[in-house]
């Protein structure tokens, strides 16, 4: 793994393979590992590059609110710092929202971008009451907090179907220290509405989104993309399409970066 300074913190990344530059963003209480069966593949016929967001993983904090920008600027900065250009980005849940933040702050590095069960829209105020909640719930009970948090990202099907891998995440998610957490929630609690960038941006758009997201509500989610250029992908489970349907993702994402 490697590292960057940046404003004093440092920042972890890895960096496999030549061609068209494709960035992997985790959501939250994940890390960059959360990619580590996509690398070999993805790497074939790409430069792929992981980061490690604010606060996750082996990524230092930057302060007591990591917002959306923050993170975007982070990611510039790894893609300053290995001289890329332009670069493909696919952000999972809350990586989706740095997705959408580098394509407001950054539009001329962004070839496209893929946002895989996440949202561009902001919270709504009930959404906005319940990331308060879990800031006390965190503070109070920090293991707790976790293993329900991630248990309540799969559909309800594959909870059971899929308790090794759901022991993995939560075995991840443990390693964020809690004001990566705190951060985190108040950075997306207080993120901008992005809907529009959906609607007036040219480049190739994906939106991948699960059928029983227990998350993001699926006809809502959906409604964002009418009238717009962005191509809609549907899997039949929940909020963790790279367990739930890892297969089905790999292939989809090879087939989109073929086409860029």
């Amino acid at each position: 793994m490697k590292q960057i300074l940046y404003k004093n913190t440092k920042i972890s990344y890895s960096d496999t393979g030549k061609g068209t530059a494709v960035v992997l963003l985790h959501g939250f209480l994940e890390n960059k590992n959360m990619w580590s069966e996509f690398i070999s593949d993805f790497s074939k016929k790409n430069r792929v590059i992981t980061i490690d967001l604010l606060g996750h993983g082996e990524t230092e904090c930057l302060g007591y609110i990591h917002s959306m920008e923050d993170n975007a600027d982070v990611v510039h900065e790894v893609l300053s710092h290995l001289r890329i250009r332009k670069a493909v980005i696919v952000g999972h849940s809350m990586g989706g929202y740095v997705a959408l933040a580098f394509a407001e702050l950054y539009p001329d590095t962004l070839k496209a971008f893929v946002l895989l069960n996440s949202t561009s829209r902001a919270d709504s105020e009930e959404r906005k009451i319940n990331r308060d909640r879990a800031v006390k719930a965190v503070k109070q009970n920090y293991a707790n907090f976790i293993r329900l948090s991630i248990g309540n990202l799969f559909s309800e099907d594959n909870r059971e179907k899929l308790t090794v891998e759901i022991e993995k995440v939560k075995t991840e998610a443990l390693k964020t220290p809690l004001q990566g957490i705190v951060a985190s929630l108040e950075g997306m609690k207080t993120r901008k509405d992005r809907e529009v960038l959906l609607h007036l941006t040219s480049y190739p758009k994906v939106l991948l989104i699960g059928e029983k997201d227990p998350v993001l509500n699926y006809n809502e989610t959906k409604e964002q993309i009418e009238s717009t250029n962005v191509q809609l992908i549907t899997f039949p489970d929940g909020h963790m399409s790279h367990i739930e349907n890892k297969n089905e993702l790999k292939k989809t994402l090879l087939n989109f970066f073929k086409t860029i």
